[in-house]
């Protein structure tokens, strides 16, 4: 005997529901997204709201609810993410992109938009992608430490036709000393005691070497802060997230290591979340 199908009104009320059980927060603006996704029209449900929903929709609609039933994130479970003017490929090879982090792009457009960047710790490739979109920039080169993730940064930068160079590498590894004009960065910055009381929806689903950076928190913040003042030619500009705790800690280690108008600079929710540093002058 065939399917009885639920109407696209009653497909979408079951997500919601099950969403809601499962204890995601706005579960029918969350349904409505996971049907966009799969159908690139979630206005269909409340136009033609009492036609009979496909079988093929009804059942990707039902495992992707599933999936994000069981705690994946939204956005791997939707595929992709939206990160300034770009849409992304996420998945759990690379840290999702968070809104915050925009804001570094911001940061360094205002200060230089010409000549060499370097995005280190691309990840997804968000921030390099970004630069690439929306600067003047002779060349724009990613690092990452990680295959699984400069494989992702490259999916992203192939369906986006963006000029941007990908090198796998430990931080400033692989760059020519003074080969770069700017230098971009989100590294990892927590605590392993934060990493251990993250919430699962985060622990159990986006890379550890992403996130945790040592005892205190500042391990990679602080050997980029050396290494980019080599790579940096003189005069050039550093732009790092970091933990809004620790960032005052930060700025007084960039002073102490030379670095020229230390500054930290607010996140879009207020937290002190951007360092920024210029190298001095003198070659």
């Amino acid at each position: 005997m065939p399917e009885v199908l639920p109407s696209r009104r009653a497909l979408l009320a079951e997500a919601t529901a099950e969403l809601a059980a499962a204890g995601v927060s706005e579960p029918r603006r969350e349904a409505l997204r996971l049907w966009a996704e799969l159908r690139s029209n979630a206005a269909e449900v409340m136009l033609d709201g009492e036609m009979e929903a496909e079988l093929e929709l009804a059942a990707a609609l039902r495992d992707a609810v599933r999936r994000r039933a069981a705690g994946e994130p939204l956005s791997h479970v939707a595929g992709r993410t939206g990160f300034r003017t770009l849409i992304l490929r996420s998945d759990r090879r690379a840290l999702i992109p968070r809104p915050e982090t925009e804001g570094l792009v911001d940061l360094l457009l205002g200060r230089i938009r010409t000549g060499r960047v370097l995005d280190v710790g691309t990840g997804t490739g968000c921030l390099a992608l970004s630069l690439a979109a929306e600067g003047d920039f002779e060349l724009v080169t990613a690092v990452d430490a990680s295959a699984e993730a400069l494989s992702l940064a490259r999916e992203n930068r192939d369906a986006l036709g963006l000029p941007v160079a990908l090198i796998r590498g430990d931080l400033c590894g692989p760059l020519v000393e003074h080969s770069m004009d700017a230098v971009i960065s989100n590294p990892p910055y927590l605590t392993e005691r934060e990493y251990a009381e993250l919430d699962p929806s985060v622990k159990a689903w986006e890379p550890a070497e992403a996130l945790v950076s040592g005892p205190d928190g500042l391990h990679a913040t602080v050997r980029l802060l050396g290494e980019t003042r080599e790579v940096l030619r003189p005069g050039g500009w550093l732009a790092v997230e970091v933990d809004c705790t620790r960032a005052g800690e930060a700025a007084a280690r960039a002073e102490s290591l030379g670095w020229m108008d230390v500054a930290i600079h607010a996140d879009l929710f207020g937290r002190e979340r951007y360092l920024l540093a210029r190298r001095s002058a003198q070659s």
